[in-house]
């Protein structure tokens, strides 16, 4: 007697005497005692959905060993999570990798499974790429505790790594390819047989030889169908059960009812077979899924691009020796020595060292920066002539690096308003060609065609909605791929549907469309030194202050001034040469010189002056400078139809003259973060659609009033966090861009939906007419669905560099 299959796994259940479980008056085999243990447990959770939608069997369920509890207990470790573990609002986000996942029913059973264990806040499992995102509140459960949840339901969880992950994509690659290899020679194989039938080159063809000829093609054809073309059917099979009908369904359908029909054939005798047909359906679905399988992949939205940059191991300094240890043991206050070609494992600051830094992992830019002592890096970013050492701040899921990966991981599990729509679409669409298929076979069965099951063939195959599902996400992917490359980085899945609708753009002005820092822009001289000694003095008497204005002279040349003294709230002063000097605010260098200042006229900034104990020597104007590219920007948007606001809280005065000088629109200063937000709102209430830049938490407020908010690259993380989309570059002339992007996504979105349901419409008559032989159709929907795919593919071209950036804008200086 067989013995019964095991209900859980599938393996034999030949157990004497027999584990058995009654479920629903049925009597159920298992295989081993862990196997019903998991029944048990999906039934007592109300999961028992898990055996109607799955489309594989599970996975037989095996008991941990004591060594592989206890390196799960070792990833409760704070130095063990720093790699793979990030605090969040809520508690604690890890990134896993779930292996035995055998279809889509897997993922449901994980994730409502997971949603009932305490201490969980959010589980998700992403299908391509089988990486988890877990959030829980550490003081509810630890870590060790939820990934055995996951064990004891038959799959294994362990920290994501780069590494692994990229050999499971190249594992997926390979195999695609294999596919698509296998349905190529076999299209060719048949083609070669049938092509000289069909057209009538070879006559009188004895009986034996067509024979011979169908059951070579069913011996090259039987293996398209059972590992080509398998995708299709278990996909088909799980969309059944789950009652969501999506386009693999007509695919598996068409490629079974002809496989199968020319076998008939083949034993029992007929007209027809279409073994070349079934091949070369197969070969061009697969082909199209490669090239979008292809760009989903260069567009780097599963992170491994990304996460390569980020080394494995790092060059720990000991006092006058180093040390190689995993970069994940880093911790803050750690010295790592970084070599000239080497990528930096960690964010941090430089202690020592000159040498230039690739940043484009992290910023899009390729051009490489000048980094100094005491200047930021991250990880990420390649070092360039001389070796560096950094003090390390933030390492592991810390570093900025890794937040940017978490971003495009949410961004890839978010689906779009357009894209929800052409899935419905496509749905729609594919159940009511399944209606009509039976109904155009028996009006041409009962009208007495010999050709009927041809022309049903032909239209199931030619109406495919391939073209239909793969219009939108393909586009999506590219244009997010183009924005990464331009240093624009979205953190949301309607950021770029939004860009589409802006008209008007609303900056914030310190930060934003300034520096963020001051800088000298403007001196006058009044006595008889000249303007490079007067600079020449005041860097040697501010050298002895730390103060942010001190700093504005820190880079310029001096000497050693002596008896400096610091007065505060006034300034500083010192004698050089044997000479009395003094700088700082106005009234505290006229009290020290004991001397009216010399007139002057209004200016714009902070004034510094300088004096010796004899005469008035300079006044000095530090500000806020805009950066360089901003005017640039500011006319590229207003040259493409938007208009701009600067909207800042600083005093009106200095924010209208940055209007003029930038060529802005419309100024507004003075401006709390609640005026901020009602200006928005009155904006709003205007029809304005409005794109929000800034990059300080008093922007917060008007930031989530507009219909996009944009954070700069250097802005605070919870600013970042918030904004719809994060200008990591830095390089405002991007944003123009960016608009320019999302309106071409929308335009190829639209020729692609136009295409793909134009195509089908004119399709579906002439299949149903009779004209279109299937082989025919095979080709006419593949073509369909690569035009789709490689008109998508369009918009992932690296973008244009500007030739050069906008100049400076500076003061005059004046003598």
């Amino acid at each position: 007697m067989k013995p019964l299959d095991c209900y859980h796994c599938g393996e034999p259940a030949p157990g004497n005497p027999a584990i058995t479980l009654v479920l629903d008056g049925d009597v159920r085999h298992f295989c081993c005692q862990g196997c019903k243990a998991v029944c048990e447990t999906i039934r007592a959770e109300g999961l028992d959905g898990f055996y109607q939608f799955r489309t594989e069997p599970a996975v037989t369920p095996r008991q941990l060993t004591g060594s592989e509890l206890d390196r799960i207990r070792e990833l409760d470790h704070p130095l063990v999570q720093k790699s793979f573990v990030s605090p969040v609002k809520s508690g604690r986000e890890a990134t896993l990798l779930i292996s035995d996942i055998t279809c889509a029913a897997c993922i449901w059973l994980l994730e409502n499974h997971m949603a009932k264990q305490p201490g969980v806040i959010s589980f998700s499992v992403n299908h391509s790429t089988q990486r988890a995102r877990l959030v829980w509140n550490p003081e509810q459960a630890r870590l060790s505790d939820l990934l055995i949840a996951i064990h004891e339901l038959g799959y294994r969880a362990r920290p994501y790594q780069a590494d692994e992950a990229e050999r499971a994509l190249k594992a997926e690659h390979r195999s695609a390819l294999i596919r698509l290899a296998v349905a190529g020679i076999g299209s060719f194989q048949t083609m070669m047989l049938a092509f000289p039938l069909y057209f009538e080159l070879v006559s009188e063809l004895s009986p034996e030889f067509v024979s011979f000829f169908r059951w070579f093609s069913l011996l090259v054809a039987t293996p398209v169908v059972l590992y080509s073309a398998r995708p299709f059917f278990t996909n088909a099979l799980r969309d059944l059960r789950s009652r969501h009908l999506t386009m693999d369904v007509p695919v598996a359908t068409a490629i079974g009812l002809a496989y199968v029909a020319s076998v008939w054939v083949t034993v029992f005798g007929g007209e027809e077979v279409y073994f070349e047909s079934v091949c070369m359906f197969t070969f061009f679905l697969q082909l199209g899924r490669y090239i979008e399988m292809q760009a989903r992949y260069r567009a780097g939205l599963t992170g491994n691009a990304l996460a390569g940059f980020q080394p494995m191991v790092a060059s720990r300094v000991r006092g006058n020796e180093s040390e190689v240890v995993p970069s994940h043991e880093l911790a803050a206050g750690d010295v790592i020595r970084v070599r000239p070609g080497e990528t930096l494992p960690a964010d941090g600051v430089i202690v020592s060292g000159h040498s230039t830094l690739n940043e484009a992992a992290l910023t899009g830019e390729y051009l490489p920066e000048t980094r100094n002592p005491g200047d930021e890096v991250h990880a990420g970013s390649v070092n360039g002539e001389n070796p560096l050492e950094v003090e390390v701040r933030r390492a592991g899921a810390q570093t900025r690096l890794s937040g940017i990966l978490r971003i495009l991981d949410r961004v890839q599990a978010e689906k779009p308003p357009v894209a929800l729509m052409a899935d419905r679409i496509a749905g729609v669409f594919v159940s009511r060609v399944l209606i009509l298929t039976p109904v155009i076979w028996a009006g041409w069965w009962l009208a007495g065609a010999d050709n009927a099951f041809d022309i049903t063939l032909s239209v199931l195959v030619v109406t495919c909605p391939c073209a239909l599902s793969l219009a939108t996400p393909t586009a999506i992917t590219s244009a997010t791929m183009r924005l990464r490359k331009l240093g624009l980085l979205p953190t949301r899945g309607h950021t770029l549907e939004s860009l589409n609708t802006i008209d008007t753009v609303v900056f914030d002005k310190t930060g934003t469309l300034t520096r963020g820092e001051l800088s000298l822009v403007g001196t006058r001289v009044f006595g008889s030194f000249s303007r490079e000694q007067c600079l020449e003095i005041a860097a040697s008497l501010e050298k002895h202050s730390e103060h942010p204005v001190a700093r504005v002279f820190h880079n310029l040349r001096g000497n050693s001034a002596r008896n400096v003294q610091n007065h505060l709230g006034g300034g500083l002063s010192g004698e050089l040469d044997g000479q009395k000097f003094c700088i700082g605010h106005r009234d505290f260098v006229e009290a020290s010189a004991g001397r009216p200042p010399p007139a002057s006229d209004d200016h714009r900034g902070m004034e510094i002056w300088l004096a010796s104990d004899s005469q008035w020597l300079a006044r000095f104007t530090l500000d806020d400078e805009p950066r360089p590219e901003a005017r640039e920007a500011v006319q590229l948007l207003q040259q493409a139809g938007l208009r701009t606001i600067l909207l800042s809280g600083d005093r009106s005065g200095h924010v209208t003259q940055i209007a003029q000088t930038l060529g802005i629109d419309e100024a507004i200063g003075q401006a709390s973060p609640e005026d901020k937000l009602r200006v928005l709102e009155r904006l709003g209430e205007q029809g304005r659609r409005i794109m929000m830049v800034g990059d300080g938490l008093n922007d917060l407020p008007s930031m989530a009033g507009a219909g996009v908010s944009v954070a700069m690259g250097s802005a605070a993380d919870l600013t970042q966090l918030k904004a719809d989309a994060v200008l990591l570059s830095g390089q405002l002339t991007q944003l123009a861009e960016a608009l320019k992007t999302a309106q071409r996504t929308r335009r190829i979105i639209r020729q692609n939906m136009a295409w793909a349901l134009g195509y089908n419409l004119c399709a579906l008559p002439l299949a149903a007419a009779g004209l279109v032989p299937p082989w025919l159709a095979a080709i006419g929907m593949s073509i369909s669905s690569l035009v789709v795919v490689l008109n998508a593919m369009r918009l992932g071209r690296t973008p244009k560099r500007p030739e050069s950036p906008a100049p400076a804008v500076g003061a005059e200086v004046t003598s």
